[in-house]
């Protein structure tokens, strides 16, 4: 629209010439244009003209629209409350006022007008319907995010009612029951079947789940599919074989949304400080909330290039990407909350590598390398990985300079008992599965004068979990829980535990690392999956392979002698973990920062030969309906022995049925013997 146009526009608004039709078509030619701040004047002016109008209220929000996407968020927020003052029933309105409100901290504000929303929803009309299962959405997110998750299900249960077919609703379902350590997990609504619940688990739902990577796999490649459809992928930012220039510094781009106070962020600040400039060039895109604290300044003072990209679409992060010119894209969020899967669907890069942030597999076709380690991924496990797996000597960063409260408190100050023997487990309670509370129930029925020190997770899942302890006889004063506190002074209350018991099958990752920094041995049962292998790779590297463990029987076993018999051990693996904070594997960030830019060279060197290895997807649809068919809230899939064997046997009746290609996997096309299928199996309605 030319600026000729636009003064005629301005002339039939004044001269009460400009239906409400042709005002939206004026504006949206605008905007195409690249003119929306003229689009915003237009509606300005005609709201101006036509007050009284009864269709001011599609004017006022559409100007909202125009004002956020300017940057006027005030602006934005005054014009939805316009349109809701001229109709009060405009529920998309309702719903944008909400999300600003949240957007400016007024939580509690956003909730009102969504629960308003829903009210006023009288009618029972296609359009109504979703808008209340938006307005469902929108209240259960918020109240999850601010720990009411038994008011967040509610609102999910209302929305599965309305339409049971929605998947980011299960998502939010499934995240919200393991929040609460709701078992079963999978406790299905009756326009649901449990199949088709876990199929719809979002991927890191999954890990927390069950001990199954063959299932995380599948799983995985569902939700990419269903966040990246091929159609919805912008070509013109595809850099997938860019030249890469030998001569000079490798330019390796890290995307996160956790480069701040978080478990990511304590994790990758020293290593940004330890990169070596002379090797690779560090540009950051960061996805993640406004930040400004320590760790968020510590990354920005030596990252050689910071670019936010948190309110670009996923267009202009890939053309930011492509024309830094970036070698190697290293996705740091994965599958985990405010991550950019668009942005790498796009290929803004030639090499995409998946590390650290999410643990497990993408299962997508674009993301070439995992980076792990030979405890979290040995040889034999490569198969459960649509990537090429290259390893660390550890997989983990640290960071060596951990801001610890210099006070220490004492057992008094934190309401732990005096002569107890103190186990802890800090992890969030989405990884406290069934099977894991029970084995930690057994070590304290056969350790009598002892307490469990867990994070106090909310009113309602604390006493969920002291119920379940009671019933089973354990006293639920004997479980004790630690108030959240800023993170100087929860390390420096990390001492007073005697053993940090993990959890499988997500395990403690960054809480593990820190139990460790801080003296305090960790004892971990090993599983099959990437989050149930970490712990045991992060033990091994601070010097304890002794508390590594294989079996349930192993972990309950160590656990009651080391509070008991065996304490004169214990004392020496806390003696060995001081002396060897300095020097041993987990906490070289420096050989770490050196190993990771060696693998980047490897990474390079592959696709100047042509060798980029492709990710391995073929039938991967088999493998998650075989995964989610096994009831994991009845057994623990990661603990049998033929877990391969079960894996082999289901594919072996599918390709009776419906024949599958080999896939370099587990299906060889009958080739191995295939046994009976194993009598434990447990099978989901």
């Amino acid at each position: 629209m030319s600026q000729t146009d636009f003064v005629g526009a301005l002339q039939k608004i004044t001269g009460g010439a400009l239906p409400i039709g042709e005002l939206i078509g004026a504006a949206q030619a605008l905007t195409q244009a690249g003119q929306p701040d003229q689009a915003r004047q237009l509606y300005q002016v005609w709201i101006a003209m036509n007050a009284s109008d009864p269709l001011v209220f599609i004017a006022h929000f559409n100007c909202s629209t125009l004002m956020q996407a300017l940057g006027d968020a005030a602006g934005a927020e005054i014009a939805l409350r316009s349109a809701l003052a001229a109709s009060p029933d405009f529920a998309p309105a309702r719903i944008n006022l909400g999300s600003a409100l949240e957007r400016r901290g007024a939580v509690k504000d956003a909730l009102t007008e969504w629960q308003t929303g829903v009210e006023r929803l009288a009618a029972v009309t296609g359009d109504a319907v979703e808008y209340k299962i938006t307005l469902l959405k929108q209240i259960s997110r918020v109240m999850g995010d601010n720990q009411m998750h038994e008011a967040s299900e509610t609102a999910l249960i209302q929305a599965l009612d309305l339409n049971a077919d929605q998947r980011d609703v299960l998502e939010q379902y499934g995240a919200v029951r393991l929040a609460q350590c709701k078992w079963p997990i999978a406790q299905v609504t009756p326009k649901v079947s449990r199949r088709a619940f876990v199929s719809r688990f979002h991927p890191l739902s999954a890990c927390a789940y069950a001990d199954d990577p063959l299932m995380h796999l599948g799983v995985a490649k569902r939700y990419v599919e269903a966040l990246t459809p091929i159609d919805s992928i912008n070509p013109r930012f595809d850099r997938r074989d860019a030249p890469i220039e030998s001569h000079r510094r490798l330019r390796i781009g890290y995307v996160s949304s956790d480069l701040r106070s978080h478990a990511v962020g304590y994790l990758m600040a020293n290593l940004f400080e330890t990169h070596d400039p002379q090797a690779i060039e560090v540009f950051v895109y960061y996805c993640g909330i406004p930040a400004d604290d320590v760790i968020n300044q510590r990354v920005k003072a030596v990252a050689e290039h910071w670019t936010d990209i948190r309110s670009m679409s996923d267009d202009d992060a890939a053309a930011a990407i492509a024309a830094d010119g970036i070698d190697i894209l290293v996705d740091v969020n994965g599958h985990t909350r405010e991550a950019r899967l668009g942005v790498f669907a796009r290929r803004p890069a030639p090499i995409i590598v998946n590390w650290l942030g999410y643990p497990g597999t993408m299962g997508s076709p674009y993301h070439h390398y995992i980076v792990a380690d030979e405890n979290i991924i040995p040889p034999e496990m490569e198969h459960y990985y649509s990537e090429r797996v290259l390893r660390l000597p550890c997989y983990q960063p640290n960071d060596r300079r951990r801001l610890i409260d210099p006070n220490t408190p004492t057992r008094a100050d934190m309401g732990l008992p005096n002569d107890a023997f103190v186990f802890c487990s800090f992890n969030a309670a989405h990884k406290v599965t069934r099977f894991s509370f029970e084995r930690w129930l057994e070590i304290l029925k056969q350790t009598p004068n002892s307490v469990l020190w867990l994070l106090d997770y909310n009113a309602e899942t604390n006493a969920r979990l002291r119920a379940y302890a009671s019933a089973r006889g354990v006293a639920s004063e004997r479980l004790i829980f630690a108030p959240k506190i800023a993170n100087p002074r929860h390390l420096a209350r990390y001492p007073l535990a005697d053993l940090f018991l993990d959890t499988v099958p997500y395990g403690a990752h960054t809480t593990a690392s820190d139990a460790l920094w801080m003296g305090v041995p960790v004892l971990t049962l090993m599983g099959r999956s990437f989050a149930s292998r970490v712990c045991g790779s992060l033990v091994r590297s601070a010097g304890l392979p002794e508390l590594v463990c294989d079996t349930p029987e192993e972990f309950v076993t160590r656990g009651i002698a080391l509070a008991g018999a065996d304490r004169l051990s214990l004392r020496a693996y806390r003696e060995r973990l001081v002396a060897n904070r300095d020097t041993c594997l987990l906490f070289d960030t420096p050989l770490l920062a050196r190993k990771l830019e060696a693998l980047y060279i490897t990474m390079r060197d592959e696709y100047l030969a042509g060798a980029l290895p492709q990710p391995n997807l073929a039938n991967l649809e088999s493998y998650m309906e075989i995964g989610v068919a096994y009831d994991h809230d009845a057994a623990e899939i990661g603990m049998l022995a033929d877990y391969e064997e079960f894996y082999r046997a289901e594919l072996a009746k599918r390709h009776h049925q419906r024949p599958m290609q080999i896939d370099g996997r587990l299906w060889d096309g009958g080739v191995t013997a295939v046994k009976a299928t194993p009598a434990q199996v447990n099978r989901a309605a």
